[in-house]
C-alpha cells in the first residue's frame, strides 16, 4: 500500500511470506536478500527482520491473510521439506488471497553431492501449480 505525501516517490508496502519446514534455511534467504552476503553457519532466525518478512514453519492463514506474495522453500537435500513446500503451495491457493504470487525455492543448492530433490522435478511441479492457479 503507498504512503508518503510526495506521490512522485511512493514507497510501497507489501506483505511475502516464506513458509518452509524448520531448517530449510527461510532466514537465511531472507538475511542474504537484507544484508547481502551468505554466511555458512549463520545462527537461525532473522527475528529482528519480522517487521519486513513474516518467516513461518507452521501454516496457518492467519500468518498469511493479507500476503500479496509468498515463497514456498524447501531444502534441495531433503524430498520431505520438498513434500510439504507442495502442500504449502496448495494451502495457498486455497486459503489465500486469490490474486497472490507464489514461488517455490529450492534452497541449498551448494550442496550439489547431496542433492535429494531433482532439479526437474521441483521444476514440473512449478509449471503444473502456474497451470492450475
Amino acid at each position: 500500500r503507498p504512503y508518503g505525501s510526495n506521490t512522485g516517490n511512493k514507497i510501497c508496502q507489501f506483505k511475502l511470506v516464506f513458509l518452509g519446514e524448520s531448517a530449510v534455511g527461510k532466514s537465511s534467504l531472507v538475511l542474504r536478500f537484507v544484508k547481502g552476503p551468505f554466511h555458512e553457519f549463520q545462527e537461525n532466525s532473522a527475528d529482528f527482520l519480522t517487521q519486513n518478512f513474516e518467516i513461518r514453519d507452521t501454516a496457518a492463514p492467519m500468518y498469511y491473510r493479507g500476503a500479496q506474495a509468498a515463497i514456498a522453500v524447501y531444502d534441495t537435500t531433503n524430498e520431505e521439506s520438498f513434500a510439504r513446500a507442495k502442500n504449502w503451495v496448495k494451502e495457498l491457493q486455497r486459503q489465500a488471497c486469490p490474486d497472490i504470487v507464489i514461488a517455490l525455492s529450492g534452497n541449498k543448492t551448494d550442496l550439489a553431492n547431496k542433492r535429494a530433490v531433482d532439479f526437474q522435478e521441483a521444476q514440473t511441479v512449478c509449471i503444473l501449480v502456474s497451470l492450475e492457479g
